[in-house]
């Protein structure tokens, strides 16, 4: 067999990388091969359309072993797991019991309690965690920073009370007063003085974690993945710095912090960057010079985006955090939670939750995802853009090093003011569809309707009156889902008046076809009724179609070499009963345009402007 084995491979030539380039440049018969095939990322480097192994002589990640140092294979040597996790609001604690209990036997094991600052207190954590198993659940905890150290307080004689083995009891309090200024413009500054005290309550539960990095907040305002990955590492340099300058053992101050990090749709892009996080994260903690290298593993609890989440074809939301889901579980995380799809209008139902606890147990025990340890490894691609990634994201480190550390530069506004940049511009490239939101901005459902459904409006949820709210004290990340512009022109249509376009399709039988769904596609993005053809044999038979149909809009059909032939007639004969639009940017536009027609839909159209100006043109 090993002859045979041999045999079979010296018969066949490894080709060249010059060999491949050059074939690839015959096949593209003289297009440039930069521009066609090389991605030019958001995340500031280049993805090649191949690799080979040659791409990985220089990187160090391939050489790394799962569950050691500098750990961007992994925590873990013996396999993948993850807790599934799922978070509850708790407005009564036996209420918010109950459901625990319930999901606990649904496939969950990890619990996150959001509680009310004003209302911890050790009656509610007997109640609320009342026939849980601390030792063997995971715990987490998220209230109000300025009562996070009495909460630490009543857990621990709690856990103490239950005689928990302290090396079992795996959570977090999420404490994380910086994500205060950065989302509120808050100046929590004096709250930062409590994260010493809150380590030392918990420094005997050695897997219980008690400082955060919400950089999932990060990520559901639109941040781009090196910038979510470059600020979360500052941000937990920025507690660690804190913490040893208190006087805390680095050591500990490392283990005490975890991080809460988002998930976007970028497939490959994320799972690389949970496997550089890791690698950063280690090479930052081992800088502090830890007497245990455990130390310099990186705690993620990964949560999927809502910032991609829709509100009209609301099952798309699924699709999304499906592979969210499978980014995050072959990336490594610890813990993670998918979000329910209904959570960008409603209150999660039963329903939803389920599906969410279910998209993970189907990774997880259908998939077997959590059996095999860091599968990316020796992917040339993975090990590339895990590379990448770290070097681009130790740029926004090293930046705001410079600035003086996070905590100075998140009150100088420098990093609010980069992801605000970011979701502006990625806003603008959804309204050109240079960014697709399949169900939204590219293939609307034509027949959806909102029924009611509305986004769910973000509560302050501070204690201090409105005043206060409004004048915040620093700068704000403003967090607004990719979808809203779209949802909100198309509810605005939906209950003031929905226009019906018809497509006057003639001439060329394959442009024509292109050109009407290209166009359904296009104007039903703002709700309008389209009614597409089979083909009319002459511009008055088609007019005189669209009338009868109550058209609102005529949209002409055709090929460019036929609109100089279609375009003006159809116009004419129209005679203003209608809105005439054209489909496509014929070469012969100027000429149509000196006759005219003002109105054409083609992919250069920034397609959200376009519709907010017919809306105008028909009095909605």
């Amino acid at each position: 067999m090993s002859n045979n084995k041999a045999k079979l491979f010296t018969e066949f030539q490894a080709p060249t990388t010059q060999e491949w380039l050059d074939k690839i440049q015959v096949d593209l018969k003289g297009a440039d091969f930069q521009k066609r095939l090389v991605w030019r990322t958001n995340e500031g480097f280049s993805v090649q359309p191949f690799y080979r192994r040659e791409d990985l002589a220089n990187l160090k990640t391939p050489d790394s072993l799962p569950g050691e140092f500098p750990f961007v294979r992994g925590n873990k040597k013996s396999d993948n797991t993850w807790y599934v996790r799922q978070n509850i609001l708790v407005d009564n604690p036996a209420d918010a019991n109950a459901k625990a209990l319930d999901i606990l036997n649904k496939g969950i094991d990890s619990l996150g309690f959001k509680i009310a600052g004003n209302k911890v207190s050790a009656e509610l954590v007997d109640t609320l965690l009342n026939n849980i198993y601390c030792d063997i659940v995971e715990v987490n905890f998220t209230t109000c920073p300025r009562h996070a150290l009495e909460l630490a307080q009543i857990l621990v004689a709690y856990f103490e009370k239950k005689g928990y083995d302290k090396e079992k009891v795996v959570g977090s309090i999420n404490f994380d007063p910086i994500e205060k200024i950065l989302m509120k413009g808050k100046d929590v500054t004096p709250v930062l003085e409590v994260a010493p005290q809150l380590v030392e309550v918990l420094k005997d539960y050695p897997n219980f974690r008690c400082i955060n990095v919400n950089s999932d907040a990060l990520n559901n305002a639109g941040a781009y993945i090196v910038q979510e990955l470059g600020y979360a590492l500052a941000w937990g340099n920025e507690y660690l710095q804190e913490l040893v300058d208190a006087g805390v053992d680095v050591d500990l101050a490392a283990k005490s912090i975890k991080f809460n990090m988002g998930v976007s749709e970028n497939y490959f892009m994320e799972l690389a960057k949970f496997r550089a996080a890791r690698l950063l994260w280690a090479q930052i903690v081992k800088q502090y010079e830890p007497k245990c290298e455990c130390a310099c593993k990186m705690i993620v609890n990964a949560t999927t985006s809502t910032y991609n989440q829709t509100l009209f074809d609301s099952y798309v939301n699924l699709l999304r955090s499906q592979t969210e889901a499978m980014s995050a579980s072959l990336g490594g995380v610890h813990s993670m939670v998918v979000t329910p799809f209904d959570v960008t209008y409603e209150t999660p139902s039963d329903f939803s939750e389920r599906i969410a606890r279910n998209q993970q147990l189907l990774l997880k025990e259908e998939s077997h995802f959590g059996q095999i340890v860091d599968p990316g490894a020796g992917s040339y691609y993975i090990e590339h853009l895990t590379d990448a990634l770290a070097q681009e994201a130790w740029k926004i480190f090293l930046k705001v090093e410079e600035e003086g550390g996070f905590l100075a530069a998140a009150k100088a506004g420098t990093i609010q003011d980069d992801i605000n940049a970011t979701n502006v511009k990625r806003h603008g490239d959804a309204a050109k569809r240079k960014e697709f939101l399949l169900g939204t901005n590219q293939f609307p459902n034509f027949t959806e309707k909102s029924d009611g459904k509305r986004a769910k409006q973000c509560a302050c949820g501070c204690n201090t009156n409105a005043a206060q709210c409004d004048e915040p004290a620093f700068k704000t990340i403003k967090s607004t889902r990719l979808a809203a512009d779209f949802e909100d022109l198309r509810i605005h249509t939906e209950e003031t008046k929905v226009p019906v376009a018809f497509m006057l399709t003639i001439g060329n039988l394959a442009m024509r076809q292109a050109r009407a769904q290209f166009s359904c596609n296009f104007l039903a993005c703002a709700g309008y009724k389209v009614i597409d053809n089979l083909g009319f044999k002459t511009v008055e038979e088609g007019v005189d179609a669209a009338l009868k149909a109550n058209a609102d809009i005529v949209v002409l059909c055709s090929s460019d070499d036929e609109y100089a032939e279609y375009a003006i007639p159809a116009f004419k004969y129209l005679d203003g009963r209608a809105m005439f639009v054209v489909a496509g940017a014929p070469a012969c536009m100027d000429d149509l345009k000196a006759a005219g027609i003002e109105n054409f839909v083609h992919v250069r159209c920034n397609v959200l402007e376009t519709l907010k100006e017919y809306n105008q043109k028909l009095g909605i």
